[in-house]
C-alpha cells in the first residue's frame, strides 16, 4: 500500500520530453498518461516513445506510474506488458488501471506485472462507483474517483458546484476507508485556476480524501498545501493530546472526547508522514545533484 500521495501529477504519454521537468514541482507521485492524454491513432508511438523515456530516466517522484488504457479497449494488453518490461527495469513502479469495475481486471494486471508493483485504481464509471465497496475490498494500493468520466458515463452535466457528483465523490472515499486504501480525489480542469482548484481540494478533504489529481504543475504546491497538516492544525492536536492526558479538558472552547483524540492523532500522523517524505525528497535532490 501506498503510505501517502497527495499530488498524483499527469504527464501526456505522447509528450516525453515533459518527463525531465515534472521534478521541480516536487509531485509525491508522476503518472504517464496513455489514456486520455493520447488520440487513438497515436497510442502505439506515444506508448514507445513513453517507455523509452521512462527507460532513458525517471522522472523525481517517490512513485512513477504509467497509466494504461482501459481493459476492454485495442491497447490494454499492450499497454499491460509494456508496463511489466518497464516495471522488471525498475523505470516505473506500477500502473494506473482507469475505468475499473470487476475484480478480475485487476487481478489481471497484478499477474501480468512484476511481484511487488503497485497499481493505483480509477472508479470513474457508473458501475465501478456502484460496485466501489466489494472492488476496493481487493486492496489496490490506492483508488481515485473520476468525476468528468462519471458524469459522462451516468449522462449528467459538471457544474462548478460539483453536487451532481457528491454523492459517487463520497462513496469511493467512504468504500476507500472500509478497505484501507489511500483516496485520491477528483481533477480540477480548470488547470490555471487556482481558486478553483484550492477550494475543490479543500472539499476533497473535508470528505476524507488523502490527495488529489493534479492536471498541471501549479496544482501540486496547492495540493500539498491542503493536503498537509497546518502549523496551527498541528499545535492544536498537541493541544487536544495533551487534555486528553489529564481527562475531561476543553481546548479553544471546544471539549475534549475520544473523537477529537482519534481526529487529533490523524493529524499528527499525516504531519509525520509529510516530514519524512521531505527527508526523502531531499536525499534524492542531493543525490541526483
Amino acid at each position: 500500500m501506498i503510505a501517502r500521495l497527495r499530488s498524483l501529477l499527469f504527464v501526456p504519454g505522447g509528450r516525453p520530453d515533459l518527463l525531465p521537468k515534472v521534478g521541480r514541482a516536487r509531485p509525491d507521485a508522476v503518472v504517464v498518461d496513455l489514456e486520455d492524454a493520447v488520440a487513438p491513432d497515436a497510442k502505439d508511438t506515444a506508448r514507445a516513445a513513453a517507455v523509452d523515456a521512462l527507460t532513458a530516466g525517471r522522472p523525481d517522484a517517490g512513485t512513477v506510474l504509467l497509466r494504461v488504457n482501459p481493459p476492454g479497449t485495442p491497447w490494454h494488453e499492450a499497454d499491460v506488458a509494456a508496463a511489466a518490461g518497464a516495471g522488471a527495469s525498475g523505470a516505473i513502479d506500477g500502473v494506473v488501471l482507469p475505468k475499473y469495475e470487476r475484480a478480475d481486471q485487476l487481478a489481471a494486471v497484478w499477474a501480468a506485472l512484476p511481484s511487488g508493483a503497485r497499481v493505483v485504481v480509477g472508479l470513474e464509471t457508473a458501475r465501478g462507483v456502484a460496485d466501489a465497496r466489494p472492488l476496493l475490498a481487493q486492496r489496490p494500493d490506492a483508488a481515485y474517483f473520476g468525476a468528468e468520466d462519471y458524469a459522462a458515463d451516468i449522462g449528467g452535466r459538471r457544474t462548478a458546484a460539483g453536487t451532481e457528483v457528491l454523492y459517487a465523490r463520497s462513496a469511493v472515499c467512504l468504500a476507500a476507508h472500509l478497505a484501507g486504501v489511500l483516496a485520491l480525489d477528483q481533477a480540477v480542469v480548470a488547470v490555471r485556476d487556482a481558486d478553483a482548484f484550492r477550494a475543490d481540494a479543500g472539499q476533497g478533504r473535508d470528505i476524507g480524501y488523502r490527495g488529489k489529481i493534479c492536471l498541471h504543475p501549479v496544482q501540486v504546491a496547492i495540493a500539498h498545501e491542503v493536503f498537509t497538516p497546518s502549523e496551527a492544525e498541528v499545535e492544536h492536536a498537541r493541544a487536544v493530546l495533551a487534555a486528553a492526558e489529564q481527562g475531561v479538558g476543553v481546548v479553544d472552547g471546544e471539549m475534549v472526547d475520544a473523537v477529537h483524540v482519534t481526529m487529533a492523532r490523524r493529524v499528527l500522523a499525516a504531519a509525520d508522514d509529510t516530514a519524512a517524505d521531505d527527508t526523502a525528497a531531499g536525499e534524492r535532490a542531493c543525490g541526483s545533484a
